[in-house]
């Protein structure tokens, strides 16, 4: 990196990370203190209004930002993508923020680079981007993102799809909320549970009479947004085997739960994690007589009770005509 580039790479830096110390310049940018001192005297010779506290390291003065930096095609492509990612699938006032923002870009890049970002943009698709927002869950993440950055706690009806005492009521839970994660076309919220005492995840489409209560917490400074603790409970092995016609097709539909997959003379044997086994139950129905489960023995059970009552659907035709004539 040359000078001038590590210049203006300071300035970003302490724009975007706050305080900083001439050793943690110096180990970002592979260089000496000495050099970083004397990018720091260039820099404040040149205008950058830099604050140094002695044994706290450099940050920028309150309220300096960098004026409109030059974009690649690359670069620009990217932020316009995202942009109107966020657009399309934020709620209203993040999607008002999203194309505002595309505006301001795009009224910055110069005509030829517009014209080739327009176009990438005409010709790039996101599959799999949310169809149907609702209302309610757009009010929902509303109410969540102000949880988030007020640190309140909050409270609200939850449906669990799978509770181990089999029950299917709702249950009311209270909970502090860390984060938010969209995966797999639905959003989900990482919180501290006050019932379970511990992380959990949370579909926002399972959450009813949400509410923001008066109270904030603290959340733990060795929190780490990173796979909730809920999710590493995985500790039930699932063995299964596939036919080998079928082993392309299984590979493309991977279900969320595979750790490994093994190519064998018998087909294609298949480990999953599950905290319990109804939570594969659907995915290994839809693979028919192609599937064999090797273990555990309590998810064979469980498949063959399933499959006896599907098949009980269909004894009686006369009740099958009845409700499809009734449709």
């Amino acid at each position: 990196m040359n000078k001038t580039d590590r210049l203006l790479a300071i300035v970003l830096e302490l724009q975007r990370k706050g305080r900083q110390r001439a050793e943690d310049l110096a180990e970002t940018f592979e260089t000496s203190k000495r050099t970083i001192y004397r990018d720091i005297l260039a820099l404040c010779e040149a205008g950058v209004p830099i604050i140094s506290v002695p044994g706290q390291g450099y940050s920028l003065m309150k309220g300096y930002f960098l004026p409109p930096l030059s974009l690649t095609i690359e670069e620009a492509t990217m932020l316009l993508l995202g942009g109107n990612f966020m657009a399309k699938n934020f709620d209203a006032q993040y999607r008002a923020a999203a194309e505002s923002a595309i505006h301001k870009i795009e009224g910055v890049l110069p005509e030829t680079l517009r014209s080739d970002v327009q176009y990438l943009q005409q010709n790039i698709r996101f599959i799999g981007s949310i169809t149907a927002f609702d209302a309610r869950e757009q009010a929902t993440l509303q109410q969540l993102r102000r949880a988030l950055l007020d640190r309140n706690t909050i409270r609200f009806c939850y449906y669990t799809r799978h509770r181990s005492d089999g029950q299917n009521t709702p249950q009311i839970r209270e909970a502090d909320p860390y984060g938010l994660t969209y995966i797999l076309n639905s959003w989900h919220l990482v919180a501290y549970c006050h019932l379970r005492q511990d992380i959990r995840n949370f579909r926002l489409d399972r959450m009813e009479e949400l509410e923001l209560l008066p109270r904030t917490f603290i959340r733990p400074v060795n929190f780490q947004y990173r796979q909730s603790e809920r999710e590493q409970e995985r500790n039930l092995t699932v063995r299964v085997l596939f036919d080998s016609e079928i082993a392309r097709w299984v590979h493309e539909g991977s279900s969320y739960y595979v750790t490994c997959e093994e190519e064998t003379a018998a087909g294609l044997l298949v480990t999953l994690k599950v905290r319990h086994e109804r939570e594969i139950l659907q995915w290994l129905l839809s693979w028919g007589r192609r599937v064999k489960i090797l273990e555990p023995a309590s998810l064979q059970e469980l498949l063959v009770e399933e499959s006896q009552a599907m098949l009980q659907n269909y004894q009686n035709v006369d009740n099958l005509i009845q409700v499809k004539n009734s449709l």
